[in-house]
């Protein structure tokens, strides 16, 4: 008799984030309605799964997820004298749009408006390990506002337009934030991070330092973005062994002397987990210098979409 055949791996759904970050270098988070189907009570970046139906771009995506999980809009008007929309138009549209009743490109077509694509900057991609039943291919992007025209949500904790936990909404709650903060309420579990949030946030948190964003800021994010930093595709494994041991689990990245990476190169993560799953602390070891240190040669996609 032949043995049962194991199921095939969940396909990676393709999605997309957007990490926002203002001119007091504070970046927007949102936090996941708790009963949410995929990271419930989990606060993440902007972003969702791509729809080929209205989406041309990866960008456009994360473009579109961000205005209905903030209420801020990335795009700019398409002719000299145009304007944005009233607030109020903003906030029915981004009802509209979430339901699905009012395509996000008709929206943006039937205001003269343009989605500032152009403006977003890739900052690593990530695949979801095989194992749960929902997989994901994450491209995250990096915006600084205001390098382009927007409208809508652009600072502070902005609750009172965010529509109530009801109607399956995907978010409860959206703020600004600097990185080393949320860093620190994730540190002090008032916050639930997964592992690729926790990573972003890190790498942001020793470039965007002080309350002033400035160019020389800007450009190093620039020079990740646009560099092999930029081009990462991270396919996070479990160590062989970590998974049964008492203490932290440890995930390995690509690079990381286990993956690839030269002997003594670190490029992993210690993830402490509580009972339901959830992220109680995350602890990153990364011993490379990410401008000019990458081993490209270590990094490939191992899903395709």
């Amino acid at each position: 008799m032949s043995a049962p055949k194991s199921k095939a791996p969940v396909v990676p759904r393709p999605s997309a984030s957007l990490i926002v970050v203002n001119e007091r270098n504070e970046v927007l988070l949102v936090q996941r309605n708790l009963q949410a189907t995929a990271f419930a009570g989990v606060t993440v970046f902007p972003g969702g799964n791509y729809d080929k139906s209205q989406d041309e771009s990866f960008q456009m995506t994360a473009i579109r997820e961000t205005f209905e999980e903030s209420g801020l809009l990335i795009a700019s008007p398409k002719g000299p004298g145009g304007r944005m929309p009233p607030d109020s138009v903003l906030d029915e549209a981004r009802h509209t749009i979430h339901s699905q009743k009012l395509p996000f490109r008709t929206f943006l077509n039937e205001h003269g408006l343009k989605a500032d694509t152009e403006s977003l900057m890739p900052f690593t991609e990530w695949i979801t390990p095989v194992g749960p039943p929902r997989r994901f291919h994450a491209r995250f992007y990096v915006f600084f506002l205001p390098s382009a025209s927007s409208a809508g949500f652009t600072s502070g904790n902005k609750q009172e337009r965010l529509p109530k936990p009801d109607g399956g909404q995907e978010v409860i709650r959206a703020r600004f934030l600097r990185p080393e903060s949320a860093i620190a309420e994730f540190n002090a579990q008032k916050i639930t991070f997964m592992p690729p949030q926790y990573y972003i946030l890190h790498t942001l948190s020793s470039i965007l330092v002080g309350d002033k964003n400035t160019m020389e800021q800007r450009e190093k994010v620039r020079q990740l973005a646009y560099g092999k930093f930029g081009r990462m595709i991270i396919n996070p494994r479990r160590m062989q062994g970590s998974e049964d041991s008492a203490g932290p689990g440890v995930l390995t990245y690509e690079g990381d002397e286990t993956r690839g990476g030269s002997k003594g190169r670190l490029h992993r993560v210690l993830v402490v987990t509580a009972k339901g799953g959830i992220t109680q602390k995350i602890e990153l070891h990364r011993n490379f210098d990410i401008f000019t240190e990458i081993e490209e040669k270590a990094f490939q996609s191992q899903s395709k979409l």
